[in-house]
């Protein structure tokens, strides 16, 4: 299991919101830190498969002192998310879906693969509930 250095920050009035130094673009924010805690180990687990997809490299993590160096860094508090296991080899799969369907998907997102596989996710956890 890696862990990952997160950012809490909040603004009066404003939701919880959370960032991921080793991940620009990673972002994640709740009502609650329970909620922003939650969503921010979603958020991480979806980045990381995506650019695992993408055969983008995924960065090791990098330390709270370094992190905190940072003067932009300076307003946020550090929390360790885990990411339970890099995801394994992507796996290509041959799929057959109606054509209104693939239209309504790329209507959405610029990566079929990353939409399919968060879907997918979803479904199961409803499942498993």
């Amino acid at each position: 299991m890696t862990a990952y250095i997160a950012l809490l920050r909040k603004d009066a009035g404003s939701d919880y919101g959370v960032d991921f130094p080793d991940f620009p673009g990673c972002v994640a924010a709740g009502l609650t830190l329970e909620e922003a805690r939650r969503t921010a180990a979603e958020a991480l687990a979806f980045h990381v498969e995506g650019m695992v997809a993408d055969g983008d490299p995924v960065p090791d993590p990098t330390d709270l002192d370094t992190i905190m160096a940072d003067p932009a860094n300076h307003d946020g508090i550090g929390f360790l998310v885990d990411l339970p296991s890099r995801p394994g080899r992507a796996i290509r799969l041959n799929v057959t879906l109606p054509e209104d369907l693939v239209k309504s998907i790329d209507a959405v997102t610029t990566n079929r693969s990353r939409f399919l596989a968060e879907a997918a996710r979803q479904r199961l956890e409803t499942e498993r509930a």
